[in-house]
């Protein structure tokens, strides 16, 4: 690849990423599972959480984040319940079906890390993680 492109080469290994991570899901049985909805499942907590705080933690628009939490409520992977701290507000869980898809999703973003350190190597890993990680406290 001849691009030195860094924002090009980011989005590159991503969708690679993400490609095998929605394989994996496809392969389990939750194939109507879409890259937007990942958002959910990263940020979600056992006692819940309102949609206002899944956007700020994705740092999409509340708009993209409602559509996200409305499609998976459909889905059956999300219910929401109000919140019992603010009569206002309304809590998304992940429902049984929900819960199964992270420990899928995780396995194979394993062994996608697997495959891209049998091609680079651990030090070159270990770097990259190193680094992306000081950038993201930098930014943050």
């Amino acid at each position: 690849m001849s691009s030195s492109s860094l924002g090009l080469l980011l989005r590159l290994v991503h969708q690679h990423w993400t490609q095998a991570v929605e394989a994996a899901l496809d392969e389990a049985g939750y194939g109507d599972i879409r890259p937007p909805h990942a958002n959910v499942f990263t940020f979600a907590r056992p006692e819940g959480i309102q949609v206002s705080e899944l956007t700020k933690l994705a740092r999409v628009r509340k708009q993209t984040m409602t559509q996200a939490v409305e499609e998976l409520e459909r889905l059956g992977y999300v219910e929401r319940r109000p919140d019992p701290n603010d009569r206002r507000a309304r809590l998304v869980f992940l429902t049984e079906k929900g819960q199964g898809v992270r420990p899928v999703a995780m396995a194979a973003g394993r062994r996608v890390d697997e495959s891209w350190t049998a091609l680079t190597g651990q030090q070159q890993m270990d770097d990259l993680r190193t680094a992306l990680r000081r950038l993201l406290e930098q930014l943050q």
